[in-house]
């Protein structure tokens, strides 16, 4: 059966030129980087190379990258980092309502040893507003972290009007960018950051790698304990072939990016357009323009999002609700409540995500397909017999 994959947001699949880069590693040049031996030295060289590279392409210096193994453990160290190395000047941490789990829950965490957090709510598109987190500052508070980009409905966050009202007031600011980075222009001193998450495995890079940017000057504890890896900051033997791979991805989006990005947009403001004039009572979830150009997310009215994925994926076409971290729960999406909607239509949510592969007859199929899926399950709803 045709497959056909439209969930770029939850993973990518890995370059094969990213694969062909990283396999040396694996067993001719398997050297440890902390050895100083010529196979240790030559693996050593293979990560500062990647981190030349990461650095120029954030706009950052070499030394204020440090590898990390994803975005999980990049925002976990962003947040916990901060939150005991600052810990005496103040308690308080501000972040937004639709957030990622892996923000969210070391926010919980630290709630529970005596932190105070503040979730700043976003209006009916998902967008934060730059005043409000200007009125949830206090004396006390230590660090604000917002996503760039929402993983769920694509809308981009305001991350530079935050960030001048963070660098005035002396407080840390850090951006999730596990969502853009690959896929749009991100640059630190742009963005006013000065900390951002990265994961490899969402812009064609190997699962298991990631990057966590610390602007030079930012307090912040280490977060893994053991040997003096990463200048001490996070201990772990490196995970060679990941960050050789994560290079090697990087160097693509650069030269990619710009057309990918024309292209995306294209396929999905098609879906934007076509989904609703085919599909009655059909929503578009998240701002309508100040997208990612890889997402759509849609409300579907009177069905269960987990039935229209069945039928699809019967019919070849994967696609998502929303993050694939939260899949195997029940209730709906906290980012689809965040902004207004009522739990009856969360519950309708579709997220298609474009990609390096994706086709224009891959959309065309879809949209071929959806509208009948559409109805037939809206045959079967009680709810829709009470509308």
């Amino acid at each position: 059966m045709r497959r056909i994959y439209l969930d770029y947001a939850a993973t990518t699949p890995c370059d094969p030129l990213v694969l062909k880069a990283m396999e040396p590693y694996f067993f001719e040049k398997f050297g440890n980087p902390s050895s100083i031996h010529t196979e240790g030295q030559e693996a050593k060289r293979a990560i500062e190379d990647a981190r030349e590279r990461l650095a120029s392409f954030l706009g950052a210096k070499p030394e204020e990258i440090i590898f990390t193994s994803g975005g999980t453990e990049s925002n976990n160290f962003a947040i916990e980092g901060v939150a005991y190395a600052q810990g005496k000047k103040g308690n308080h941490i501000i972040t937004t309502s639709i957030e990622h789990h892996a923000i969210t829950e070391p926010c919980k965490f630290l709630e529970r040893r005596g932190f105070k957090v503040t979730y700043v709510g976003v209006d009916k598109y998902g967008l934060v507003s730059p005043s409000d987190i200007k009125k949830a500052i206090t004396d006390k508070t230590i660090l604000v972290s917002v996503m760039h980009a929402n993983n769920e409905i694509g809308t981009i966050e305001p991350i530079a009007e935050i960030g001048k009202i963070t660098r005035d007031k002396g407080i840390s600011f850090h951006t999730d960018a596990v969502q853009t980075v690959g896929h749009i222009p991100v640059n630190v001193d742009d963005l006013n950051v000065d900390l951002l998450s990265l994961s490899g495995h969402k812009f064609y890079g190997p699962k298991g790698v990631g990057a966590l940017y610390v602007r030079r000057g930012t307090r912040i504890e280490r977060f893994l304990h053991g040997g003096d890896q990463e200048k001490g900051r996070r201990a772990s033997t490196h995970n060679t072939p990941g960050i050789v791979g994560l290079d090697k991805a990087i160097e693509l989006c650069q030269d990619k990016m710009e057309e990918e990005v024309k292209f995306q947009m294209r396929l999905r403001d098609k879906l934007i357009k076509e989904i609703p004039s085919r599909i009655p009572d059909v929503y578009l979830n998240g701002h309508p323009q100040q997208r990612l150009p890889n997402n759509v997310n849609f409300s579907i009215k009177y069905i269960e999002g987990e039935s229209i994925l069945l039928n699809l994926d019967m019919l070849g076409i994967a696609a998502s609700t929303g993050s694939a971290c939260t899949s195997t729960s029940l209730e709906p999406s906290h980012v689809l409540l965040a902004i207004g909607l009522s739990h009856e239509i969360a519950h309708g949510s579709l997220r298609l995500t474009l990609g390096r592969w994706t086709k224009e007859d891959d959309i065309d199929y879809l949209l071929e397909h959806l509208p009948g899926i559409a109805a037939k399950l809206r045959q079967m709803s009680p709810l829709y017999e009470k509308k």
